[in-house]
Order: C-alpha cells, then sequence, then structure tokens
C-alpha cells in the first residue's frame, strides 16, 4: 500500500537521506482515508524529524477530507521531503479545481479547508490531468515557524 522512494542527490538533515525522500500511500477503494493518511504522514515525519507535525497533520487531513467529500475519495498521498521544503500531494478522479468558499456559519462545519490550507502552507495549488487532478501544498522546511 506504501512505498519509499529515494532521491539520488543532495544531503539531508537527520533522519532524512541524502537528497530527500517520496512516500506514496495508495489509497484508491480504502475506507477510512484521512485516518489512514493521518497516520502515513506522521510516521514520515517522525522518521524524517521533521517539526511541525501538527499542523502538517492538520494539512493532511484537510486535503483528504476535500478529496473524499468533493470528489469521490482520493487515489494516493504523496509526501516529498527535501531539506529545503515538504511536499504534500493528493490525486484524485474529480474534475474541477478546488476554489475557497465562503464558510456558512461559524458554529457548523464545512468551507474552513482551504483557507486553513492557504494559511498555514507555504504555497498550494493544482494540477490536472486525464484522470483527475492533484492538489499539492508545500511547506519551507528552512522558515522559522510560529509557537
Amino acid at each position: 500500500m506504501d512505498s519509499d522512494e529515494r532521491l539520488p542527490h543532495g544531503a539531508g538533515p537527520a533522519g532524512l537521506p541524502p537528497g530527500g525522500q517520496v512516500r506514496r500511500l495508495g489509497l484508491l477503494g480504502v475506507r477510512g482515508q484521512v485516518t489512514l493518511g493521518r497516520e502515513f504522514t506522521r510516521r514520515a515525519l517522525d522518521d524524517w524529524h521533521i517539526q511541525d507535525g501538527e499542523d502538517v497533520l492538520l494539512l493532511v487531513s484537510e486535503l483528504l477530507a476535500n478529496a473524499v467529500l468533493h470528489a469521490g475519495g482520493a487515489h494516493e498521498l504523496l509526501l516529498h521531503a527535501s531539506p529545503e521544503r515538504l511536499r504534500v500531494e493528493v490525486r484524485d478522479g474529480g474534475p474541477g479545481v478546488p476554489c475557497p468558499r465562503s464558510p456558512g456559519r461559524p458554529d457548523l462545519p464545512g468551507g474552513h479547508g482551504l483557507h486553513i490550507v492557504d494559511k498555514l502552507a507555504d504555497r498550494w495549488g493544482t494540477d490536472s490531468s486525464p484522470d483527475g487532478k492533484s492538489v499539492w501544498l508545500e511547506i519551507d522546511t528552512s522558515r522559522p515557524r510560529m509557537p
């Protein structure tokens, strides 16, 4: 279900192989995608000794929840860690491009996901493909974080 892909160049921090690492989690047809994705991400962050894990877990949860709610579920979660940044990518089979919407009422869930992504990630976007799309975000690992 999951795999590691080592990258060939550069040097990474403790816990990260030289050149970084890509980890993939197949999710097509799997139940509990948000929970599985969070646990997969938590293990990777621990292995890589990457800080700010709670923010990353929240971001992964938001991307996966959006795929479940709006695209019939995620197909794959991809994590790419390098000395400079962490990239999170969720691939799904849904058409269209996600865009932030106004939350309905503050006391009801919904409408906050992409606003959270926009606030916590350094960059995010969408790449379309013939069989769906990828929603991705990046966090610069060298940037100081707020406590």
